[in-house]
């Protein structure tokens, strides 16, 4: 470094150079400044001209080859960060597929949400009569809608990432069946609120009642008083009941539809043939004179009470007029709703309805997904929690996704525990002392008890270095024969005779790489069972060039890739004809 300034800092020697010589090693700095006026452009070409003294133009020229150098090191060495920051990438929006009327616009309840913080919701709203789809095993659902908007048809076709169902998918009494639709999501993985196995099965009724009477057994009915029924498969078992007056309920129906009050036996006969007509099942259970009807809602981790009160006079407190207000929420209530949301894998959202009866005792008669309406002055604020509970479940669900499948390792990491086991025991080959014994397979050869030991801390000064891609954890990286200089021949070695390909084998050693002396072996024993070709060591005088080429090695020992070494290699091949000129004479 000495000899370079006292080079530099001679005028003979600059005033000698070519003309404008070392211009493309001050680019750099020229680069960044920013754009002057014509005549400060004029200023700066008059500048080279004026004479200038000796010892700063030594300095300036120094300090452009120092500066050229690092660059170059840096290049060499695969470290040269890019100027320019990359422009943001925007995250594709996930698609909500909401399924309900278009009284409610979803849109605006979901618009700023983000899932996980970072990707947009896109909500696309139709009713099951507006869809269509066709599921893969491999490309999940593609889903077709045609609806009417503003009086024109708009018709668009993509992959729903998640499904809010707001409809019933299945009522006898209108003639709408959508349940192929529920299987079609559920064959290509869309998952949604509630799930699609419990929107399944509630297309049944009695299917649910099922349900309540396994809670009923389970609780008792001092906790969960369940109504009286009683299930008929068809219009043949229904001769009597031993109660009048009863309510009979035909097949699957909501808003009261298909409900009949009975009276007597002879009217009992007349629904027996009405169920006859319709082709399906039917139930009865005991009419209960009621006061008013009792609904908990549970939405998320949210539960209201209202209590629901005939004005008109009808025994369907949901037909007609009625005084709708809301109630406290007991532990009682709340143990109904949570029995009732752990049914089917469990319900998001659900509904319970109860009556009260005139002697004060309650009858749970019915519970509701999240197909069920919202009532009520607070509308508006269930709307919004069925919202969060949507983003919420989205959110989990792409946390989940990314935890379970995550990518796969960079190469060198899957690679270095095995070479970290090939360091750790004693490797196939021919043994120290035992030249003639033949090597076995490098695979499925039992351990040796040797590999349990630790290998020495002090290794002999003929050791060389493990390859390049095990140096970080190999386990005599402390030892003092990794700690040389960077001119160091048996270093340069080490660093660049072996191919990265060779250090990613577990079990087989490349030429240039021995094997590790065994636990307790004599430092004069090591080169017994080595080859001639291996105890030879490269020559200890090394010129200017080579001396370089030992520095980009120990520089790039972390980045041992073939395509990179050859950029490196030719990278020092121009840096050493470029100082061959320069220090020609």
């Amino acid at each position: 470094m000495n000899f370079l300034r006292r080079r530099l800092s001679d005028s003979s020697f600059v005033a000698n150079l070519p003309n404008g010589y070392m211009m493309d090693l001050q680019r750099p700095d020229n680069s960044t400044s920013s754009p002057g006026s014509p005549a400060t452009e004029r200023k700066q070409q008059q500048q080279p001209s004026q004479p200038s003294p000796s010892s700063s133009s030594g300095t300036s020229i120094f300090s452009s080859i120092s500066s050229a150098m690092k660059q170059t090191t840096q290049a060499a060495a695969g470290l040269m960060e890019h100027s320019a920051s990359p422009a943001p990438v925007a995250q594709k929006p996930k698609i909500l597929l909401v399924i309900d009327d278009a009284h409610t616009d979803w849109a605006k309840y979901f618009q700023g949400k983000k899932v996980n913080g970072e990707f947009e919701i896109r909500v696309e709203q139709a009713e099951f009569s507006e869809l269509n789809l066709a599921a893969y095993v491999t490309g999940g659902c593609m889903v077709d809608m045609q609806v009417m908007r503003n009086g024109t048809k708009v018709v668009r076709s993509f992959k729903p990432d998640f499904v809010l169902i707001r409809q019933h998918a299945y009522s006898m009494a209108l003639g709408e069946d959508f349940r192929s639709l529920i299987i079609g999501l559920q064959y290509g993985g869309v998952h949604s609120v509630n799930s699609l196995y419990s929107i399944y099965n509630f297309c049944s009724k009695p299917w649910v009642f099922s349900q309540l009477i396994k809670i009923f057994n389970s609780l008792g009915p001092e906790k969960f008083p369940l109504v009286e029924q009683t299930f008929f498969p068809s219009h043949k078992q229904m001769l009597t009941t031993p109660n009048f007056p009863v309510v009979v309920k035909l097949g699957h129906a909501h808003a009261g539809m298909g409900k009949v009050k009975v009276e007597n036996q002879y009217d009992f006969q007349d629904m027996a043939s009405v169920v006859a007509m319709a082709k399906t099942y039917a139930t009865t259970e005991a009419f209960i004179d009621s006061k008013y009807d009792i609904r908990i809602q549970k939405i998320g981790s949210n539960y209201k009470a209202y209590m629901r009160t005939s004005i008109s006079g009808n025994w369907k407190a949901n037909t007609g007029s009625a005084m709708l207000e809301q109630i406290a929420m007991t532990e009682r209530y709340r143990l109904w709703a949570d029995s009732c949301a752990e049914m089917f894998g469990g319900l998001d959202i659900c509904a319970v309805k109860a009556v009260h009866s005139k002697d004060g005792k309650d009858y749970i008669i019915e519970v509701m997904d999240s197909s069920m309406p919202l009532i009520g002055e607070h509308v508006e604020e269930d709307t919004q929690l069925v919202a969060d509970l949507v983003v919420s479940k989205m959110t989990q669900l792409l946390v989940t996704a990314g935890s379970t499948a995550s990518p796969p390792r960079p190469w060198p990491q899957q690679v270095q525990p095995q070479s970290m086991k090939s360091q750790m025991q004693p490797q196939p080959g021919p043994q120290l002392g035992q030249p003639s014994q033949p090597r076995p397979p490098p695979q499925g050869g039992p351990r040796q008890p040797q590999g349990s030991q630790p290998p020495r801390t002090g290794p002999p000064p003929q050791q060389r270095l493990s390859p390049q891609g095990q140096q970080p954890q190999s386990p005599q990286s402390s030892s003092p024969q990794q700690q040389r200089s960077p001119g160091s021949p048996q270093l340069t070695r080490s660093s660049t005779g072996t191919s990265p390909v060779q250090a990613s084998k577990p079990g087989i050693f490349p030429p240039q790489q021995p094997r590790p002396p065994a636990p307790g072996r004599a430092p004069a024993q090591q080169g017994l069972g080595e080859t001639p070709k291996q105890q030879a060591s490269p020559h200890p005088h090394l010129n200017k060039s080579q001396s370089l080429t030992n520095t980009f090695s120990i520089s790039s020992s972390q980045r041992g890739n073939a395509n990179e070494d050859e950029a490196k290699a030719e990278t020092i091949r121009n840096l050493r004809k470029s100082f061959a000129s320069l220090f020609s004479d």
